[in-house]
This record gives C-alpha cells, sequence and structure tokens, in this order.
C-alpha cells in the first residue's frame, strides 16, 4: 500500500525540513523523502562546516597578532586534525537537532532515493513519489501536495573534473585532513573568497583566479574592489579579468600546473592544490520531471512567486529553483510555500529582502540593489558611505577596515540597498533587511538612537551620510 499524506517534500535541506515543520505546525499529515542525512548541503557540506573552519582561522589570526592588544603569547600552534574534529562535532550536534526536531513535529522521514512518477493507480495525476529504499524494496508516497527541495551541487569546470586529489570542489575540500602548502582556487565568488580568506589564515599560498573584473562579482563594485584590497593585503593573489587555459593541465611532480590568460600576458601557475568554486548546479535531473508538465528552464524548475511550479499542486524551492541559492533563502522560500498550499496568509517570498552575507575576514555583507543594478532599472540614486575607521567599537576590536554603503532612491528616498565590509558586520546586515522589509528610509534608520560604542552605529551614520548629515566625521 502506498503511504498518503497532506504534503511530501523530496528534499530534507535547510528548506525542506523548515517546509516541513511549518506545514505540520499548520496541521498538515507531512513525509520528506531524503536520500542522505537531513540538513542538506548546508548543514553537512556548506554553510555550517565551512564557517567552522573559518572561525578556527579567524580565531588563529587574531592570536598569531595578539601582541597588538598587549598579550605576549608564545608557541600558538595549528591543530588541524582538532579543527576538523571540532568541525565534525557541530555538524552532528545540529543534525541531532534536526532529527529531534522531526520527531518533536511528527514528521515521517523516509530515506531513499525519490523520482516524481506520473498518474498511475496510486493517483490519477503526476506528483507522487515512487522511493527506492536501501534494501533495494520500494515505496510510494501520495500526496495532496508535493514541494521538491532537491537542492544543488558544485559546478564542474570541462578540462578540470574533480578527482578529489589534486582537483577538488569545496565538497573534497572540506574533508582534508591535512593542509597543502599551496593551491589554486577558481572562482572569486563568495565561495571562492571565503575559502580563500580561511586557507590563507591557515598559512596556505593562495591563488584566485576570476574571469569577471572583480571578485564577489554579483556585489556592489565598491565592495568588490574593498575586498580585492583588503585580501590582496594580506598576501593572497588575486587575478581579476583572467582566462584560465583549461588544456594546459597536468600533474608534475605531485604539482598542479597550468597556464591562465591575465593582463594581456600567459602565465603558468603552479600549486599542490585546485579548488574549482565556479558556481553550483541546481538537481532538477534524474527525478521524474519528465514524468511531470512542471517546466524546467536551464536545469533549473520555474516557480511564481508561490513556489507554485507550472503543476499548481506541486512546488519547488532552494536551490534547484535558482535565484540566491542561500539556505535561509531555501527557508523563506519553503514556509511562502507551505503558507499558500495551505491557504494562510499570503507570504509571498520576495529576493530583494534577503540578506548575502560573505564569511571572509574581515566580512561582506548586502541587502537589496547594488548602485549599478538600481541606476540599470531606472532609478535616480542618491548614497551615503561610512568608515569603520571612524567607529569607536571597531578601533577597540583592532578591525577598523571597511564601511557600510547605503544606497537610495532620490524621488521616494526609500532604500534601495545596503552594502557593508568590515568587522562582524553579517550580524549588522539584519537591521537593514528589517528596514527594508519595513519601507524604511535613510532618515528613519539615521534618526534612532544606536547604543555607543557598537558597530551598529555605523549603519546609522551611513544612513545620514545620505543626505550629507553624518555626525561622526
Amino acid at each position: 500500500m502506498a503511504i498518503t499524506c497532506d504534503v511530501a517534500i523530496l528534499g530534507g535541506g535547510t528548506g525542506g525540513y523548515v517546509a516541513a515543520i511549518r506545514a505540520a505546525q499548520l496541521g498538515k499529515n507531512v513525509v520528506i523523502i531524503e536520500q542522505d542525512k537531513l540538513g542538506g548541503t548546508c548543514l553537512h557540506r556548506g554553510c555550517i562546516p565551512s564557517k567552522s573552519l573559518l572561525r578556527s582561522a579567524e580565531l588563529y589570526a587574531d592570536m598569531k597578532e595578539s601582541e597588538s592588544y598587549g598579550i605576549e603569547a608564545d608557541g600558538v600552534r595549528l591543530a588541524f586534525d582538532k579543527v576538523q574534529k571540532r568541525k565534525d562535532n557541530i555538524v552532528e550536534k545540529l543534525h541531532q537537532g534536526v532529527q529531534y526536531l522531526m520527531r518533536k513535529n511528527k514528521i515521517q522521514v523516509i530515506h531513499g532515493v525519490g523520482r516524481v512518477i506520473g498518474p498511475s493507480i496510486f493517483s490519477p495525476r503526476s506528483g507522487a513519489v515512487a522511493v527506492e529504499l536501501a534494501d533495494g524494496e520500494m515505496e510510494t508516497i501520495v500526496s495532496t501536495h508535493l514541494i521538491i527541495a532537491t537542492g544543488s551541487r558544485p559546478r564542474h569546470l570541462p578540462g578540470l573534473e574533480p578527482d578529489g586529489k589534486y582537483v577538488m570542489t569545496s565538497d573534497h575540500a572540506l574533508l582534508m585532513q591535512e593542509l597543502p602548502a599551496s593551491i589554486i582556487i577558481v572562482g572569486g565568488g563568495v565561495i571562492g573568497v571565503e575559502w580563500a580568506s580561511m586557507l590563507h589564515d591557515f598559512g596556505v599560498d593562495v591563488t584566485i583566479i576570476e574571469s569577471s573584473s572583480q571578485i564577489l562579482p554579483a556585489e556592489d563594485e565598491e565592495i568588490g574592489k574593498e575586498m580585492n584590497r583588503l585580501l590582496s593585503g594580506r598576501g593572497i593573489k588575486i587575478m581579476t579579468g583572467a582566462e584560465l587555459l583549461t588544456e594546459s593541465y597536468e600533474v608534475k611532480d605531485n604539482q598542479v600546473t597550468l597556464r591562465v590568460n591575465y593582463e594581456g600576458q600567459e602565465h603558468q601557475l603552479n600549486s599542490d592544490k585546485l579548488l574549482i568554486s565556479i558556481g553550483r548546479i541546481g538537481n532538477a535531473e534524474n527525478i521524474g520531471l519528465e514524468n511531470t508538465d512542471v517546466r524546467v528552464d536551464r536545469g533549473l524548475i520555474v516557480v511564481n512567486k508561490f513556489m507554485q511550479t507550472t503543476e499548481p499542486h506541486i512546488y519547488a524551492i532552494g536551490d534547484v529553483i535558482g535565484g540566491l541559492q542561500l539556505a535561509h533563502a531555501a527557508s523563506h522560500e519553503g514556509l511562502a510555500a507551505v503558507h499558500h498550499l495551505a491557504g494562510e496568509q499570503e507570504m509571498a517570498y520576495r529576493k530583494e529582502w534577503t540578506p548575502r552575507c560573505v564569511y571572509t575576514r574581515p566580512e561582506a555583507a548586502s541587502v537589496g540593489l547594488t548602485e549599478k543594478q538600481a541606476l540599470a532599472q531606472g532609478y535616480e540614486v542618491k548614497s551615503g558611505k561610512y568608515p569603520f575607521s571612524a567607529n569607536g567599537k571597531a578601533l577597540v576590536f583592532g578591525m577598523s577596515d571597511g564601511f557600510v554603503k547605503v544606497i537610495a532612491d532620490k524621488a521616494t528616498n526609500d532604500i534601495l540597498g545596503v552594502h557593508m565590509i568590515g568587522p562582524h558586520v553579517t550580524e549588522l546586515i539584519g537591521s537593514a533587511a528589517l528596514a527594508q522589509v519595513l519601507d524604511a528610509t535613510p532618515w528613519e534608520i539615521g534618526s534612532m538612537a544606536h547604543a555607543h560604542p557598537t558597530l551598529s552605529e555605523i549603519l546609522g551614520e551611513a544612513s545620514l551620510a545620505v543626505d550629507g548629515k553624518a555626525t561622526g566625521i
């Protein structure tokens, strides 16, 4: 007999399990189908393990600079095996937490490989899921609504297919037991610069190759330029506007060699490892979509603002639909889908309200439009910028590089975007995102009394700077 439920969710990553919890809270009978571990990429191969490594790298770098704080410490040593063990313990603790939430909310979890099937004896319409269990047996899940949350995987570069030894993706890099002496990172987006910052702090010689004119190409130009300056200043080699000659790749004497066209000249690069970080591909293949009328465009499932596909009872969320491909975006897409299928108050997902974070040293964060995007959309913009070098708490922390930039619409004074680079800005961006949701103006943020001394003061000053009224400089 088939298992029947109100909501079936194909994929138990961040978006999938959050959607499942909300559906259960709304009284729905929920089944999750997951072929690996609950928590998905974010918990096991992305956000959490990488941020654990980044925190260890940051602390190691701080300890080596402790004399500048008046603390003399000898014999600071990196024990990378313990760094990895700490990371694994954090992941396991959170994994247990997700499993507990499934039990608490009475969500049935079926472990196996699921494929969407067409109309059958079980259901007169497509959307049921056939699941191949670990023992080879089959199970069928029939639901009133289906949410596809199958996530994504690292994109490969033809000619530089990962082997896990010399050519790695971030999945492989997270499992390294020993640090290489040197590494070339292909791709200067978020994942690439995070790994560059982390590995350099661990003592690895790092080179970034980026084909765009700036690293962090999706971010505001001023953020990209500042990040380039700060990472370069730490000794990370950065080649932007570079063309990688993949056919030149070879391994000699346990070293990767390849050539790059950069600034009009051909350069040969050598390193112990190569990390490919050129984005991610949605997992829309081999999940049975050919048995449905769900529309797929360039490998991504097409949805409306409520996450509905072209089959109204089938929804899709997370990396498999493209967009920002962030864990918190997937979660909110899942909430939007569940509220819609349950007939609850509209909770449409809005990309412009979603913060974007880069966990380098220093961090970067943003929400809304870049200045170039705002101009391209026809806005007449005004902006204000305020440096961390004028912020007392940043000086106390010993981290005074960077700035906050606020972009507003001249006609309405509405905030269009906020862009930050500096200490702990991934914690500050939430206030800017709330301002977007509440349709605040720079004046309203600037008129609020921010506690002193705090890093948060900088958002108020940058907002006042939009109209030339910053008080600190």
